[in-house]
């Protein structure tokens, strides 16, 4: 919808990046690699490319079967029928493994995945921080330039952290300005 109404906008339809945190951190990381993925592309503007040109993804879960084992002392429990993992996909994660892979940014990484910003708690009790370094680890593994930035000390989100912003704003710019 972006690119097919970008000049009503004054954007650059080439120019686009995914962000979030959390769960907007997972959608930015599931665009970032299925942007390239025709058969996930629904709906109106089917002639338009869904890919970004690079994804700041701020602690999100990138491969859930994973999380428990994770899981800091007393962070949250992700293989529970009422997990918002298994709410995603519609049943507990550990019995629906192939709906769980489906819906994990990990599964997807290629050498045609864009470059990443992953800005992640090192104590975060929520999304356990070895998400981001699975993500990494995989990105860097097929050639894509990752960057992971540990907030030390920090939970989920909230980030006092003033390198967090001026790292970020450096990484789009690098990206997304014109040369």
């Amino acid at each position: 919808w972006l690119r097919a109404h970008s000049d009503d906008y004054g954007v650059d339809a080439q120019r686009f990046a995914s962000w979030g945190p959390s769960a907007g951190g997972h959608l930015a990381a599931m665009l970032g690699v299925t942007g390239h993925i025709r058969e996930l592309d629904v709906g109106a503007h089917l002639d338009r490319l869904s890919s970004v040109q690079c994804v700041v993804d701020y602690f999100g879960p990138t491969d859930f079967l994973q999380m428990d084992a994770q899981r800091p002392p007393g962070g949250m429990i992700h293989d529970t029928p009422d997990s918002p993992e298994s709410e995603l996909i519609g049943g507990p994660i550990q019995q629906n493994k192939e709906a769980t892979a489906r819906a994990n940014p990990v599964t997807y990484v290629t050498a045609d995945a864009p470059p990443f910003l992953i800005i992640h708690g090192d104590a975060d009790p929520l999304v356990p921080f070895g998400q981001s370094e699975l993500l990494r680890d995989a990105l860097t593994q097929v050639g894509v330039s990752a960057t992971l930035y540990a907030v030390a000390g920090a939970g989920h989100g909230n980030f006092s952290d003033p390198v967090v912003p001026r790292m970020t704003r450096t990484f789009l710019d690098a990206q997304l300005k014109p040369a």
